[in-house]
């Protein structure tokens, strides 16, 4: 049975609760693989809507085992006060699987990523400010803290204690911060143990154990491709790798146990956060996107930059995750338009470029080339089959297809669980 990998083939929001979930219920388990809680996940079941942030989307399928893989970052009091909604909601969490390796967020990490970016002023990356970021570089830099830690209070105290060393400096005497305690940071950490002990665990080993047994595994990445920390738009940025090989590095699984990459593609384009954005569009029909397409963030509750579809940055996807797939969503978000306008390439220095260039400044300088689509009228929600589609929507899916690189397995029409179109099955 396979083991898939599902991404973000654009800046992020591309709908993947939505596709997990779909998958959720054929597959044994769902893992998160990277990111922490600055990345949300929207999934309808029925009348009910579910905002998710860390935990990973297969939590809302019966018989499925949630996983949060080593390469995660972990907020201790966002994860129990989401799995508290959830229980209260009647959701059954008991199966949550938590790596031991996982690096925990503590309180000082917030704080630094908050003074950091405020401090950089217009020059600022437009993080979250959860952490996500210094709880990486103290990872990177051998001086963070990880969930098995909580369960050694003489190990979890020299680390907190070193790792303060350094921070007060910096928010003493650059920040003009107050000095944090690592008596009080111990205190509060080790207060979390107890509460999460049940979900750790060896999830390395027992993944592997899984697809040793033709378990199917579904690997879940946060954010997208185009927000990877080595392949993204540097500096504007994630902390970590949601690009397919990350999943092989966040869950400890081998890249020979992958058998399929499916990108998920919203059908326009948008961006939270700074950064460039070739085909960003501040006219009406930008607010009309955001508008129609309900484009304020999950986790931020920012508003969602708009632009029309950038098949420039879908190739590229193609290209860097060696994608077998593509999931389209929110299609039924473009009923209305007379034309819709496609990015097939952009115009750089007067020369026209068919792919993403790999110069930062070019890349902020990139003006789109646009090919005019014609558009439909008709409500497509409650289509059941491709062939049920209006011809000019077909037309614009094909034309996606085409330019993207990779075939589109799979639609959404609706933001519902069943409104879903779906050509290829991902378990095939």
């Amino acid at each position: 049975m396979p083991a898939l990998v599902l991404l973000g083939a654009q800046w992020g929001d591309e709908g993947k609760g939505k596709a997990t979930d779909l998958l959720g219920g054929s597959v044994d388990y769902v893992v998160r693989y990277q990111g922490g809680n600055n990345a949300g996940h929207t999934v309808v079941v029925g009348d009910q809507k579910y905002a998710l942030h860390l935990l990973p989307s297969g939590i809302l399928s019966p018989g499925c085992t949630p996983v949060i893989g080593n390469g995660v970052v972990v907020d201790p009091a966002v994860l129990l006060s989401e799995l508290s909604g959830l229980n209260d909601r009647g959701v059954d969490t008991s199966k949550l699987l938590i790596s031991g390796n996982a690096h925990l967020i503590t309180p000082y990490n917030i704080t630094v990523d908050k003074v950091t970016e405020r401090f950089l002023g217009k020059r600022k990356i437009g993080t979250t400010g959860r952490g996500i970021g210094p709880t990486y570089a103290d990872k990177i830099n051998r001086t963070g803290i990880r969930v098995q830690d909580l369960y050694d209070e003489s190990i979890l105290t020299q680390k907190v204690e070193a790792a303060l060393d350094v921070k007060n400096q910096l928010l003493t005497k650059l920040y003009n911060r107050r000095a944090i305690e690592a008596g009080q940071v111990v205190e509060e950490l080790l207060g979390y143990a107890d509460q999460i002990k049940g979900y750790v665990a060896d999830t390395t080993l027992i993944l592997n154990d899984a697809l040793d047994q033709d378990k199917v595994v579904l690997f879940e990445g946060g954010q997208g491709t185009l927000l990877d920390i080595d392949h993204g738009t540097y500096p504007f940025v994630t902390s970590s790798n949601p690009t397919a090989g990350g999943a092989c590095t966040g869950a400890g699984v081998g890249p020979t146990k992958i058998n399929r990459v499916i990108g998920i593609l919203k059908a326009y384009t948008t961006r939270v956060g700074a950064g460039p954005f070739p085909t960003e569009l501040f006219d009406k029909d930008g607010e009309a996107l955001r508008t129609i397409g309900g484009e304020r963030g999950v986790t931020t509750g920012r508003d969602r930059r708009c632009g029309w579809f950038d098949a420039v940055i879908a190739r590229y996807a193609t290209r860097v995750n060696g994608l077998t797939d593509f999931f389209l969503t929110k299609l039924d978000v473009l009923t209305g338009w007379e034309e819709i306008p496609v990015c097939v390439a952009y115009e750089i220095d007067g020369k026209r470029v068919e792919e993403l260039p790999y110069s930062q400044s070019d890349f902020h300088h990139a003006k789109p080339v646009y090919e005019n689509l014609p558009g439909w009228s008709e409500d497509i929600s409650k289509a059941k089959s491709f062939s049920d589609l209006p011809k000019n929507a077909q037309a614009y899916v094909k034309a996606l297809e085409e330019m993207s690189g990779a075939p589109i397995s799979a639609i959404g029409v609706g933001p519902g669980r069943n409104e879903t179109i779906e050509i290829n099955s991902f378990l095939s």
